[in-house]
């Protein structure tokens, strides 16, 4: 009898709390200005009016390059193709040289994004330590290097010198140092407290240890942020296959491939009659470079949403300095 009596009191308290959390809900929502509403519907039109600004663009230029060239001269295509063909993308997918480009261009983005992340993670930890009496005149060369350098020839001429030209190097070792990068990754471990530091090293722990298993776990969001910044480069990167390895085709890059399809498609008439001629079919232009820019960046609008909060999260907290 007493445990169901108990039981009893025991939900009639928690049916009481529930009708007080109740009231309290009612009493903010009651409590809503007219000023806070208006803010309210103003913000929510802004932020929609805002994502139709931004899709739009990328919208259209897919309706474009899934629409039929002839038809796309006459205008009027907003968000969806009026004669939908495939024919623009087989025109690029067929270009000489595409796949060989698409798997330089993959393993240039893997490749250049790790050793990049790699080396500047390094030189981070290695700077950020308040007992390296070279913090600062280090940082501030490397701060330098931001702003001078030493030009398109001679840098040329360096990396000619280097055996770098004609090489799948070129792609990834002028890359490894990024000043701002190591400057992002240094101010967020920063902001690491130094006890954890402290802590490890009175465990025995060497700085090899406190980079790999305490520092570097907690630097994943920055970590993130740097990767996106290094894979995006290299994936849009075409002048220095352009610069450096124009001469050996086994190294071009898919950027290239493409630049060169829209540079040679627009000396051509826009008119489908001299497309048809040259065996390209009902496709322009300006077909053609919808279909191209789609294919550039359809892998990274697939990766970015993965890495989203880290990249906020890395770009909030790496730019704060106490």
């Amino acid at each position: 009898m007493d445990q169901t009596s108990s039981s009893f009191v025991g939900f009639a308290g928690l049916a009481s709390k529930n009708k007080e959390a109740t009231k309290m809900k009612a009493k903010r929502r009651k409590k809503i200005s007219g000023a806070d509403l208006a803010f309210r519907i103003c913000n929510g039109i802004f932020m929609v009016l805002f994502v139709i600004i931004t899709l739009y663009p990328v919208l259209n230029t897919l309706a474009v390059s899934l629409n039929d060239g002839t038809d796309a001269l006459r205008g009027g295509i907003y968000l969806f193709p009026r004669v939908f063909t495939w024919k623009n993308y087989e025109t690029v997918l067929s270009k000489d040289n595409l796949i060989t480009g698409a798997f330089i261009t993959v393993a240039r983005t893997v490749i250049g994004t790790l050793l990049a992340l790699v080396m500047n993670a390094i030189l981070a930890f290695i700077v950020s330590r308040k007992n390296f009496i070279f913090a600062k005149p280090v940082s501030l060369f490397w701060v330098i290097t931001m702003y001078v350098n030493g030009g398109l020839i001679p840098t040329f001429l360096l990396f000619k010198s280097l055996g770098l030209t004609n090489s799948f190097a070129v792609y990834v070792i002028p890359g490894m140092v990024s000043a701002f990068n190591m400057l992002v990754i240094r101010t967020y471990m920063r902001g690491i407290p130094d006890s954890l530091e402290e802590s490890a090293q009175l465990d025995g722990a060497g700085y090899t240890t406190i980079f790999l298993k305490i520092i570097s776990p907690l630097c994943k969001p920055v970590y993130a942020t740097v990767a996106l910044f290094v894979a995006v480069g290299q994936w849009n990167s075409w002048f220095d296959a352009m610069l450096y390895n124009r001469m050996a085709s086994q190294y071009t890059t898919l950027q290239y491939e493409l630049m060169k399809l829209l540079s040679s498609v627009s000396n051509q008439s826009s008119s489908a009659e001299a497309m048809k001629n040259a065996g390209e079919g009902s496709v322009t232009p300006t077909s053609v470079r919808a279909a191209a820019t789609i294919i550039t960046m359809l892998p990274i609008i697939c990766i970015y949403p993965f890495l989203q909060r880290y990249f906020v999260t890395g770009l909030t907290l790496g730019g704060v300095k106490e």
